[in-house]
């Protein structure tokens, strides 16, 4: 592989992680709305015009076209990949906070000790050590 090609290569992957490391907004909307335009212009591009692919990836040092498509293939999903990673990331922390705030809401406050100072027991369970099965409470075999 070219040395050309290998400077775009990781040029393009510097920029991606660059920016899907920025904050959102209408800014990076805009952006890709721009970048899905110049998408689908370079795609009607290629179906009219496909040998321009091989002239292209000659240029930046590449054999053949496809050779230079299935490189940009890679560089796209590692976008892809790094876009999802980033947004389930968002949602899990506004999932987090959402669980908080109904635990929060839902909470039963605690109930005061009885007057007396005794430690109430809960339903089911004995009041004492000893009558509880298996800690010899009783005879010793």
């Amino acid at each position: 592989m070219n040395w050309i090609i290998k400077v775009l290569l990781v040029i393009a992957v510097v920029l991606i992680t660059g920016a899907l490391a920025r904050g959102g907004g209408a800014r990076r909307l805009a952006l890709r709305r721009l970048g899905l335009a110049v998408f689908a212009l370079v795609v009607v591009a290629s179906i009219l015009y496909p040998n321009a692919w091989t002239r292209v990836a000659r240029l930046v040092g590449v054999g053949r076209g496809a050779d230079l498509l299935l490189y940009m293939l890679i560089v796209a999903v590692l976008a892809l990949v790094a876009t999802r990673f980033a947004r389930d990331r968002r949602v899990q922390q506004q999932l987090t906070a959402l669980a908080r705030r109904v635990a929060l809401a839902e909470a039963v406050p605690p109930t005061a000790p009885p007057a007396s100072g005794e430690v109430p027991v809960p339903p089911g369970r004995p009041a004492s050590g000893a009558e509880r099965p298996g800690t010899g409470g009783g005879a010793t075999s």
